[in-house]
């Protein structure tokens, strides 16, 4: 006996839904549109692989699903043979390797929204800052993360992280690789002593005193332990673009363990995407991404960031999308990302928010302002919304915002939990990148070059001692010739956006040209 469909509703809003949400190409599905508190699986909510390299945001308040939305998100990518980068901040994400576990509640959920529920892991990669925690390490090092990241890490004001940059170039030009921590301290050191007093008066944008507040802040630093995040071999992130058997291999960075450190990892997140852009050829739009990468905790990497910096985040994530890169930032709430960067989000899926206090109300009033005009009234349907419900709006293949769809967002197919350690250290054990990156590699650089100038520097005196002096005795006219050519320095500073120097290839002496970022920390060539 053939079981007769159900009719479909003829809500206009639905309507709407079914004809706004039905694509062409490659597309991933959300779930199904929601109307009078029943799911119609006819209504099925998508978004089209080509309009993620637009970017999106994913927002909701704690427990109200996102994480659980990201997992699906990233799931369908992978099954699509697109690479996907998750940051795992709470460490529940690991999951995604894993096959789901069946439940009547899973079933009954499938059912609702029409969709076949099938237990599946997907190929997994797991990494972890400077090698704490579960993954393969990753690393940056001093002189490629740069002086505006790193001031944003340190807590440095604006006059310091200027100072902060001379210092850098200084290094540059002085052919002192800054690898780790203590080659930039090591290079501060120098410039606050005796010895390289002159060297420090040439720069004539730094000060003793800034000097001396940046190596205390970066002295507290290594404290906490942070050398490890800094040196090589340097994470290459075109290791986060690989596939495997057809499928995106999903990456996923473990951070339970510098949760204390929230400013690091979200920086860190921001040195991946500025190394993305840098690398990457322009590509224009695609049928479908090259990469999409999820930027979790997104107000993190906003707060007390100076006007100049999300400056550099609005310009980064704008022009990434050219290569093939889609970005989504992952908060509990629009307004934690500033108004130039969201205006680059054209796809947005809002769970739940709450309105408990006049700052909350204000906050929920903006977000509703942003979406495109519907039946709904946002408002009240925004803090009423169930968990695994969000309000849904894409950019159709024309790039034209769809129907705002009330949706039920469908499960994850693979594991909603942290998988067995067991099945992590198996794959972290089995990865091809464990050869490449887990061993770390201190070859010679500012820390070495600096020790060994100041133990040769004795030597140098006593064979100069018997000499009749002349009228410009040698160091003195080295140092007036170093002078001389750093006369002007800011403005070079200021007005150059590239500088040239020898830079490491991993775990090897041969150097690699260099170039800045829009973050002006230096890239490699490639």
């Amino acid at each position: 006996m053939t079981e007769t469909p159900a009719p479909q509703s003829t809500d206009p809003q639905l309507q709407a839904i079914r004809e706004g949400y039905a694509f062409e190409g490659p597309a991933l599905t959300f779930g199904a549109a929601i109307s009078d508190g029943t799911a119609h699986p006819d209504a099925q909510v998508r978004i089209p692989l080509a309009s993620l390299n637009r970017h999106g945001l994913v927002a909701g308040a704690t427990g109200t699903g996102k994480t659980k939305t990201l997992q699906v998100m990233a799931e369908q990518l992978a099954a699509q043979g697109v690479p996907v980068f998750l940051a795992d901040i709470k460490g529940d994400l690991s999951g995604i390797a894993s096959p789901g576990a069946a439940s009547d509640k899973l079933t009954e959920r499938s059912q609702k929204i029409g969709q076949e529920w099938v237990p599946t892991g997907y190929p997994t990669e797991f990494l972890s800052l400077g090698g704490q925690g579960k993954g393969i390490p990753v690393r940056a090092t001093m002189t490629s993360f740069g002086p505006t990241l790193l001031s944003k890490v340190l807590g440095l004001n604006d006059t310091q992280e200027s100072s902060l940059g001379l210092v850098f170039h200084y290094a540059d030009k002085q052919g002192l690789a800054l690898l780790d921590l203590k080659d930039l301290r090591a290079v501060i050191s120098h410039l606050t002593s005796d010895e390289g007093k002159e060297e420090l008066k040439a720069l004539g944008g730094l000060s003793k005193a800034t000097a001396g507040v940046i190596l205390r802040e970066l002295i507290a630093f290594e404290d906490q332990g942070a050398d490890a995040f800094f040196g090589e071999p340097e994470f290459d992130t075109a290791d986060l673009m690989r596939t495997r058997d057809g499928q995106g291999l999903v990456t996923c960075l473990e951070l339970p363990a510098v949760q204390d450190r929230p400013q690091l990892f979200s920086t860190f997140l921001m040195w991946m995407l500025a190394d993305l852009f840098h690398d990457l050829p322009e590509v224009g739009d695609l049928d479908k991404p090259k990469l999409v990468f999820f930027f979790d905790e997104a107000h993190l990497l906003f707060d007390e960031a100076s006007k100049a910096f999300q400056d550099a985040i609005e310009q980064t994530v704008r022009l990434i999308r050219s290569k093939g890169v889609g970005v989504f930032f992952v908060t509990q709430s629009p307004k934690d990302v500033p108004g130039d960067v969201l205006a680059q989000l054209g796809n947005r899926v809002q769970h739940a928010l709450r309105a408990y206090t006049p700052e909350d109300a204000k906050a929920l009033k903006a977000a509703v302002s942003t979406y495109p005009h519907s039946e709904y009234d946002l408002g009240k349907l925004l803090t009423e919304l169930g968990t695994g419900e969000a309000i849904v709006t894409v950019l159709s293949e024309k790039g034209a915002p769809t129907p705002v769809a009330w949706t039920m967002i469908q499960a994850p197919q693979s594991l909603m939990a942290p998988s067995d350690p067991g099945v992590v250290d198996g794959i972290i054990g089995g990865s091809e990148l464990a050869t490449k990156y887990a061993d770390v590699a201190d070859r010679e650089s500012a820390y070495e070059k600096l020790a060994a100038r100041l133990e040769a520097a004795p030597a140098e005196s006593a064979a100069a001692q018997p000499q009749a002096a002349p009228e410009a005795p040698a160091p003195r006219a080295g140092r007036a010739k170093a002078a001389k050519e750093d006369e002007g320095i800011i403005g070079q500073v200021v007005g150059s956006s590239a500088f040239r120097s020898a830079l490491r290839s991993a775990g090897t002496v041969i150097g690699r040209e260099i170039t800045r970022s829009i973050f002006g920390t230096s890239r490699r060539s490639r």
